[in-house]
Formats: structure tokens, sequence, C-alpha cells
């Protein structure tokens, strides 16, 4: 036995699960492995109250401990999917899935190359455009599209699979090819423009108001002749054969879609929720700390943030650099084990190798503007930004009480979201924006290796807004950012921000 005289941070790990009640878990839980950049405030702050009696050598005595504040906090980079899950405890929320099935068979016992669920497959419809994940032969992963005879135990594709039994994948629904000439783009029945079609149900896309979707496939019969008509749109409303949108890429025009096949792409969507959608979650955080004994390497030294809400989120996105985020948690309190007690039980899955998002090509749109009725693709109140930087917060408290060293539960205040933006400036209309205290609206979109990420805020406030002047440099406009739910533009969009994840999305996206 050789006992460590020192542990360097490089055998730090990182993992997070969902707690099955509050500072409880199942103990076979999964344990999700993260990559942190930094770490800050994890653990246990203790506060001891020392004794001050009046006495004549002058000297305190040992004080007592009386609180404990757990936390946790750490920076990480964004990739695809390393935070939809975990950013569902800042939101408060469950994302909310297209059809999405688990898949442990495909074309097995039959001459159709189909996916084969357990149950659930008729929520896939004829013309679905669906990604597969996680199956060990790579042809039965990536885009598919939906065909023939439907049923719970089958999902036909037109792409030739892969015969295999006891796949763990997943098929999630990642938008629809309409039939020949059944979608067109309509721009004047109303003041927004409008997908029209006669074929399908629009309604079983799942789409909600507020959600961006793609417009349009690579290929050229898969897309709108007109440009302006294809591109990143967000939904205002849905109905059986119409899609309203706002926000679009282009000025859309009005188009009848003749001989085209049109391809539409949609995603996950996260937003903060209200009524009886509403949904905390807690989460137990373990840090890893090497082994105290290098003669037994295997007996990892572990301490845990219990009880753990969601507090805050930063994301950062910087100028010619990563995208990257900012967590903090309040927990209820800390554990710590020791090598020899081991790790929590529960399965560890290996970390998921996936690029970082820069700032400098990975983004096809970050566009400002104000609010005007009637006007789906406003005038940018700027031509670029140098940085951006959105936090949300829960505005989470511990609650203490007498007998408890730590919180016996946790109070969740408003959810707030507010930025800071330096913007280059062009036009003293921008200022003008900040006087008149603007309806002003926020989305960015990211786009790398043929999937994305939106985000939409889709009412804020601005502030500050003074000209930065200085000697042979650019003028900038350095703005702060106030963000609250958008019901005065519309009912349906009662939230204050929303997160779309892209599974897939055509090579056209990234602009």
């Amino acid at each position: 036995m050789a006992l460590a005289q020192k542990i360097d941070s490089n055998v730090v790990g990182l993992r997070w699960t969902e707690e099955t009640s509050f500072g409880v878990v199942s103990g076979s839980d999964v344990w999700t492995p993260l990559e942190p950049n930094t770490f800050s405030d994890f653990g246990g702050k203790i506060t001891t109250v020392a004794r001050r009696p009046i006495n004549p050598s002058r000297q305190r005595k040992k004080g007592v401990t009386v609180d404990l504040d757990a936390s946790a906090g750490f920076n990480m980079d964004l990739t695809q999917e390393n935070s939809q899950k975990l950013l569902q405890g800042l939101f408060f929320a469950d994302l909310r899935t297209k059809a999405e099935l688990a898949v442990p068979n495909v074309d097995t016992g039959d001459t159709t190359d189909d996916y084969e669920p357990a149950s659930g497959g008729t929520a896939f419809k004829v013309g679905d455009l669906l990604f597969a994940k996680g199956f060990s032969a790579s042809g039965n992963n990536g885009l598919k599209k939906v065909t023939g005879t439907v049923t719970a135990t089958s999902v036909p594709v037109t792409t030739p699979l892969s015969p295999a039994s006891g796949q763990s994948g997943v098929i999630s629904r990642v938008g629809f090819e309409f039939a020949s000439g059944d979608a067109q783009i309509n721009n004047g029945a109303g003041p927004l423009p409008r997908l029209i079609a006669t074929a399908k149900n629009l309604t079983e896309l799942g789409l909600i108001p507020g959600e961006f979707i793609f417009i349009g496939g690579d290929a050229a019969g898969e897309k709108f002749a007109t440009a302006a008509n294809n591109g990143i749109a967000r939904v205002r409303s849905v109905a059986a054969g119409i899609i309203e949108f706002d926000k679009t890429q282009g000025t859309m025009v009005t188009d009848a879609g003749a001989g085209k096949t049109i391809r539409i792409f949609c995603g996950r969507v996260l937003k903060n929720e209200t009524g009886s959608l509403i949904k905390r979650r807690t989460y137990q955080l373990e840090r890893t700390l090497g082994a105290s004994d290098d003669a037994q390497p295997t007996q990892i030294q572990s301490e845990y943030v219990t009880g753990a809400v969601q507090n805050e989120a930063t994301i950062n996105v910087p100028g010619a650099d990563k995208v990257n985020l900012d967590f903090s948690f309040i927990g209820k309190d800390v554990e710590q084990r020791t090598g020899v007690t081991g790790v929590k039980a529960g399965t560890r899955p290996a970390i998921v190798e996936a690029d970082a998002i820069n700032t400098s090509s990975d983004f096809s749109r970050t566009k400002m503007s104000v609010f005007t009725s009637g006007t789906p693709n406003p005038t940018p109140l700027f031509a670029f930004l140098q940085d951006l930087k959105l936090t949300v917060k829960n505005n989470v408290s511990p609650a203490k009480a007498i007998g408890v060293l730590g919180a016996f539960e946790q109070t969740a205040g408003n959810f707030e979201v507010t930025g800071s933006i330096t913007a280059y400036f062009a036009d003293i209309a921008a200022v003008s924006a900040v006087r008149n205290n603007s309806d002003v609206t926020l989305d960015v979109f990211m786009v790398k290796n043929n999937a994305g990420i939106a985000i939409d805020v889709p009412m804020i406030s601005l502030g500050d807004g003074r000209p930065n002047v200085k000697t042979d440099e650019p003028i900038l406009l350095p703005l702060s950012a106030d963000a609250a739910t958008a019901a005065k533009i519309d009912v349906n969009l009662d939230h204050t921000l929303l997160v779309v994840f892209f599974d897939y999305l055509p090579t056209a996206a990234d602009l």
C-alpha cells in the first residue's frame, strides 16, 4: 500500500443522475458523464460560529458547526446532445419530442426493410422523415423516409436495412416529405405567410406555436423554387391544412410547389412551461476524485451534491471561440465516500464523443429585430454581433430548519432570462429601439454536421445602448437584455425562452 501524496485534477470525473425523490436515488440509476472545463463552488460550504464568552483570557473558544450550503457549479462546452436532458431541470419542463421510440429489432423475419419497436409504431406516418441512431450496423442509422404499411411493431422505410436483433437504437421523427405538389406557400391570404397542404393533416407533425422548423431539403425537388420560401421559420399557428409562420429567413412569396416533394425538418422543443406542465427535477452530481491508494486504483473516492436543483445557466457565445455553458445547482446536502466504500450503484456509460460548436462557422443565423405585427421578416437591428451571453435563473433558495444541517427542501422563484450583447453599430435605429422600449426579439440558429440548435427569445426589453467610440476601431454598442413572456404578441407564445434541438438538418441549413 502506497498512499497518494497528491491527486491531480486530470483524474477528476463528473456525472449526474436524476433523483427518484428529493435527495434519493434508486440504486439502479444511469450516471451520465459530463466533460467540465472548470468547476466553481462544488461541494459543501460549512458555517461555524465560535464561542465568545466574556473571560479574563480574552480568547474565543472552539465554535460549532451551524450550517451547510451545498452547491455544484461547472463550465462545459456545448455539443449537440450533451445538455439536452440536463437542461430540462433548468426549464422545469419536459422535452417536447415528436414520435420517438426505442427499437430492439431491425428487419427481422420478413422481407420488409423496417424498424421493429415493441409497440407504438403507429405514431409514425407515411412520408415521415425519421432519424435513427445507436444501432451497431451503421447502415441502420441516419435519415430514413417512412413508407408502406405502418403497424404498432413495424415502421417500414425506403432505405435498405441490415437485419439485426437485440440492437438498442432509437428512431425519432425529424421531418416530413410532402406528396408532389401538396405543399404550397401562400403569402396573400393573411398578414403572415403560410404553408398550405391538402393531402397531409399538418397537426400530425406535432408542431407548436413558437418552435422553429427548417423548410426545404438538399435536392432541387425537395425545396421551393423561390429561395426566400426555404430556410428557418418560426411556427405561429398550426391547423389541419395550414402552418402560419413568422420570423422567416426570407420574405416569402406565393409558390404552388408544382412537381415538388417539399421537405420540412423539426426537432425536440424545450421551453419554460406554464400550469400543470411545470415539472421540477432534482439531481445528484457525482465528482470522482481519484484513488488515495495507488495499490488500489479501482477504489475511487467521490463526493456527491444531493437534492440539487438547477439554479442558473449561462450560454456564452464569445467571438472566435466555442459556445460554452456555465451551470450552477443549489443542493440539499453533500456526501463524501472513501475509495473503499466506492461510488454509488448504477450504470455509468462512456462519454459520447462530439464536436464543440464554434462561433465562427457554426452559426447560420443570429438575428435581433423589433417585433412588428404582420411583418414576418423584419429588418435586423444589427448585421453582426461581437459577443452574446444569455443567463437563465430559477432563483432557487434552500429551505433551512432547526434540526437540519443543510436544507430540507428548495424553493424556486421566478424564471428569469437576462442577457448582455455587444453589437457592431451601423444604424441609429438600434439606439432608438432602446430609448423607445421597443418589443425586441432575438433568435440564434447553430448548425453543425447536419444537426442543429435554435434558440429563441421572443420578447426582450433592451437597456444601455450607448455607442462605444474608440480611435481606429469600429463603433460598438453594448446592450443589456431583459426577457419576458411574449403573451402580449400571441397568447400561444406564453414563454420566455425556447430551444429546439434538431437531430437532423439538410446541408442547405449550414449557411
